[in-house]
């Protein structure tokens, strides 16, 4: 019963804080695991349905990054600059078993770009009550005592295994058979803990309709509520469309760096120079003027966090000329993903004014009036 109060009392705090002007992004694995299953909290990975499938924390759902930016097959997002068509993502969302009150809280297998696609998505949709969990699944494995006892379990019975298929080789029947009691012994050992780990495996999925589904944890109860998106909370501060990125494209043309507009293409250089093309994209290549500052320096690697310390990617941003008085806009592949990992480092960094493409080089390379460069 204690227990149960101090997690209440802890989502009541997170809340509490959600609703402050200095809103709270990150959550940390040791705060996190104590609303692992606690009512009015969820928690959504925006990894694919194949890393859910192989690794996912208990009781949560799965919305892929990537297919929050709904799109035709030429990148044309129908309800732009939005990530969906309000009444599409009501429908999704409510599927996922996530209310207007519910606690979300995103997160991935630990590199960050799926899990702020989705705190973007939710955000985006005046969703106030969402966090990234830092460090994803990685995080929760780490501190998970029966996660620890498992792993341990597994190392030696891959040893065991090796061992027993040496002694079968060398024909040392006595010790094959040994080892083999041994190695099932362990197993059984493993089998027996995998329903008390915080990580876990498989995934149930129900067809929504319209080419979309809902991915579930399987042994979880989880039922569609009711979401509705009000048109007058929706963050246009924090998106941005085509039209809009042209403008600024246009401007720093003809300013350069003086412009008050920066434009910033967190992808890979082989996309960047458009040597390699994405899916349906007509054209490789990036938005002139942009700034070539790739996702991954923001990732915390060594330690397997979400995002490095504050002072490390104030120094990054400041080495390409991105200061606060700037209007800023990222964009990446499709808009939920690389481009989401920079703008929440910024959204940390206390940057003001930053958006997200949601249309990004998806729509952005299948428009043959917008110009571009390689």
């Amino acid at each position: 019963m204690k227990r149960l109060m101090r997690a209440l009392f802890l989502m009541a705090c997170l809340i509490g804080t959600l609703s402050a002007k200095d809103q709270k992004i990150l959550i940390e694995a040791e705060d996190a695991v104590k609303l692992i299953g606690k009512p009015g909290v969820m928690f959504v990975s925006g990894d694919d349905d194949t890393a859910f499938e192989n690794g996912h924390i208990k009781g949560s759902v799965s919305m892929y990054a990537h297919h929050l930016h709904h799109a035709d097959i030429m990148g044309n997002l129908e309800c732009a600059p939005l990530f969906m068509c309000p009444e599409t993502a009501e429908h999704y969302i409510g599927a996922h078993g996530i209310d207007n009150d519910t606690l979300v809280i995103a997160y991935d297998n630990f590199r960050g770009p799926n899990a702020t696609g989705v705190y973007m998505y939710f955000k985006s949709f005046g969703h106030d009550k969402v966090l990234v969990l830092n460090g994803g699944v990685e995080a929760i494995k780490k501190i998970d005592p029966n996660q620890q006892k498992y792993n341990k379990l597994k190392k030696e019975a891959r040893k065991v295994k090796k061992a027993y298929k040496k002694a079968k080789k060398a024909g040392d029947e006595a010790r094959y058979k040994e080892l083999k009691a041994k190695y099932a012994e362990l197993k059984e050992q493993m089998k027996a803990l995998e329903p008390k780990l915080l990580i876990q495996r498989g995934k149930k999925v129900v067809d929504l309709g319209h080419h979309m589904h809902a991915v579930l944890d399987p042994k979880a109860d989880i039922k569609p509520k009711h979401y509705h998106i009000d048109p007058k909370k929706i963050r246009y501060d924090l998106i941005a469309g085509k039209d809009e990125v042209y403008k600024a494209v246009k401007d720093r043309l003809e300013k350069g760096d003086k412009s008050k507009y920066v434009i910033i293409d967190t992808r890979s250089m082989i996309e960047i120079i458009g040597e390699r093309k994405m899916d349906n994209v007509a054209r490789g290549g990036h938005v002139p003027t942009s700034k070539f500052i790739e996702w991954k320096n923001f990732t915390d690697f060594k330690n397997k966090k979400s995002f490095k310390d504050l002072k490390e990617m104030e120094k990054v941003f400041k080495k390409y000329g991105i200061t606060k008085d700037k209007i800023i806009y990222a964009y990446c592949h499709v808009g939920a993903g690389r481009s989401t990992e920079i703008t929440t480092a910024l959204e940390l960094l206390g940057y003001p004014n930053v958006k997200v493409y949601t249309g990004s080089w998806d729509e952005w390379g299948n428009d043959m009036n917008l110009p571009i460069r390689r």
